[in-house]
């Protein structure tokens, strides 16, 4: 929950228990917390003095505690040539807050002096990706309804009795002396001594920009947008409606609460999604020299899945090895992070890091992708995608049919169509329910590769032990009739399909909005394409699998599907490493993508493993052979 102002002096409770403003000399952390203070004291002061006199004396005691810890913190930070005058001017604020100046005055030397210490200390007010409410409804749903209600009006169920009581975000006058940036900074910093947590270690910079431009909402009337006037995002985050009608009048500010609830969508192009790695990478060094390696590592993780990894499949299409060489520089710099390293490793792996990124944006273009590279990313991603899909399902139903048993292959159409059900109700679930972060993504992925690795497996041995005529007769007669086996097809088959289609979803939408409206249709060429190739591969292997004589087919698909058991294993343990669940070890060996072979120590001990399992399991049905063969 957002909190009245009168508490935000808990945000110093710690440092003034433990008399450490000190520590914060050789860094700029207390720079967010300073611009909190002056955010609410120019949002709150007019409200406690009016024409000179005192109307809220709870209140005005508090601007003056607030402006009082203002001048300590702004003391504590590190020297610069602009802080002498910083200090100077929240002296003066101080004198004005004593003098009960009229509220107008006061709330604009705050908002100056906000300013100034925002250029002085680099603090950025502005988000580099434009925020989505859409993306930040399912984060209020989340987080906040249940102490600010649903509609943000403070009548949340677990509000009640709260003290402070939850904060109304459908009070107009307070929410227009508030900035975007405030709100994001409140959401960020969370309220000491309230029930208002800090969603830092929550949400990443993104979905907090994308929450905090969602409450922006419940002030503004979105029918307002239509003006033509458009506001940049930075005048969006950085400036409030208060200021803008004070300047432009009552309509201006209606159009500015419009636009910055719901910010003009641009075409979110490479560069943008680069800038937004770049930028929480130079977030994540900054916590890790304060000695906050958790948080440092959290933001290296955020910096990939959220930035560079939603423009990987555009960058192979261009240079896969560029593409290949900055991952390798991301991981290694997070493995960095973990390891531990001093400082000064850490910086140059990062500025290595950096280097490659921009390699990467030269490559890709600032504006968005041509027209032939949307249908070759359109193409290739699909096509990538779902080829193991349908190598998988295009050899169960083979299988299925060149042995007569047609009650199994409808459990595999069930199985693989429940799994496209299941596939956009995750995609809809995670776009307008929940929100499911690039961290929560490749966990799911991961682990669906890993146990799509152990069920294929399982299947290759399967049907090598079944390869011969009297074998199989036996099986139908024992088992597969009965619905064990059919049930195990049809488990595989959703797996199989399941494990692809939420990652097609979200690299197309991706791909969506760097194409513009210029590129959709090359994107939608693309996919279409790619859809009639699978589907020609599949009828391929339907077909030519047909003429086979049986002991051979069972041979190829069993040897088929232990080749993808392995490589879904590389996979998953990839996905799971760009998760942040374990490191990375790089080592010097060749790299396969299309086979799950990666240069890495874990990935490549995975499909060890996978490749022993194939090896003893296969020894024993070979033995088994042996001693039947002896036996008859």
């Amino acid at each position: 929950m957002i909190a009245p102002s009168r508490f935000l002096a808990w945000l110093l409770a710690p440092v003034f228990a433990l008399c450490s403003f000190n520590l914060l000399a050789d860094t700029v952390e207390g720079a967010p917390q300073a611009l909190h203070l002056l955010d609410y004291i120019g949002a709150d002061y007019p409200a406690a003095v009016q024409a000179g006199k005192v109307v809220n004396e709870s209140e005005y005691r508090e601007q003056l505690e607030f402006v009082q810890a203002l001048q300590g913190m702004v003391a504590a930070m590190p020297a610069k040539p602009e802080k002498a005058a910083l200090e100077q001017g929240i002296g003066t604020l101080h004198s004005a807050i004593a003098a009960r100046r009229e509220g107008a005055e006061v709330a604009r030397q705050a908002r100056q002096l906000g300013a100034k210490l925002a250029v002085a200390y680099e603090v950025s007010q502005a988000p580099i990706i434009t925020p989505d409410p859409t993306r930040g409804a399912p984060l209020y749903a989340q987080h906040c309804s249940v102490c600010h209600g649903d509609t943000g009006a403070g009548d949340g169920p677990a509000g009640v009795g709260l003290t402070p009581a939850p904060a109304n975000l459908r009070d107009n006058a307070r929410l227009d002396h508030l900035s975007l940036y405030a709100i994001y900074n409140t959401l960020s910093l969370g309220v000491e001594g309230t029930d208002m947590p800090a969603f830092a270690d929550q949400l990443d910079d993104r979905q907090r920009w994308d929450l905090a431009t969602y409450i922006a909402s419940f002030s503004a009337d979105l029918a307002s947008a239509g003006s033509d006037k458009v506001y940049s995002i930075a005048d969006l985050a950085r400036q409030t409606p208060a200021e803008v009608q004070a300047v432009d009048g009552p309509q201006a500010a209606a159009t500015f609460r419009a636009q910055r609830a719901q910010p003009p969508q641009v075409k979110r192009g490479p560069a943008q999604l680069l800038d937004y790695t770049a930028a929480t990478l130079d977030k994540s060094v900054a916590a890790y020299r304060a000695g906050e390696h958790d948080q440092a590592y959290d933001l290296s993780v955020a910096a990939y899945l959220e930035g560079f990894e939603l423009v990987e499949s555009s960058l192979d299409n261009v240079d896969a090895n560029v593409r290949k060489d900055t991952e390798k520089s991301l991981m290694a710099y997070r493995q960095s992070l973990q390891d531990g390293l001093p400082v000064a490793q850490v910086e140059q792996r990062l500025e290595a890091a950096k280097a490659k990124l921009k390699v990467s944006a030269g490559l890709l273009g600032s504006d968005g992708l041509s027209g032939s590279l949307s249908y070759i990313s359109g193409l290739l991603i699909l096509l990538r995608e779902g080829l193991e899909a349908i190598l998988v399902l295009a050899a169960i139903l083979a299988f299925l049919r060149n042995t007569g048993q047609q009650s199994a292959v409808r459990s595999v159409n069930v199985g693989w169509g429940l799994a496209l059900l299941a596939g956009l109700g995750t995609w809809a679930l995670a776009a307008y329910v929940i929100d499911v972060s690039g961290s929560q993504r490749e966990l799911l992925e991961g682990a669906t590769a890993l146990f799509a690795s152990v069920m294929v497996l399982w299947l290759g041995v399967w049907m090598h032990d079944r390869r011969h005529a009297a074998a199989w007769q036996d099986y139908i007669k024992s088992s597969l009739v009965g619905g064990g086996g059919r049930f195990g097809f049809a488990i595989l088959a959703f797996f199989s399909v399941y494990r692809e289609l939420f990652e097609v979803i979200l690299f197309y939408e991706t791909l969506w909005l760097q194409a513009g409206p210029a590129g959709h249709n090359a994107v939608l060429a693309g996919g279409a394409t790619a859809l009639v190739l699978l589907v020609g591969l599949a009828w391929v292997i339907l077909r030519g699998s047909a003429k086979l004589p049986l002991t051979l087919f069972f041979s190829i698909n069993a040897a088929l599907l232990c080749a993808l058991s392995v490589v879904f294993a590389g996979h998953g343990v990839k996905a799971l490493q760009e998760a942040g669940i374990f490191g990375t070890r790089p080592l010097p060996f060749f790299e396969f993508d299309w086979l799950g072979i990666h240069a890495d120590a874990y990935s490549l001990t995975a499909q060890a493993v996978a490749i022993a399992a194939i090896v003893v399991l296969y020894g024993r049905s070979w033995v088994a052979e042996k001693r039947r063969v002896a036996v008859s």
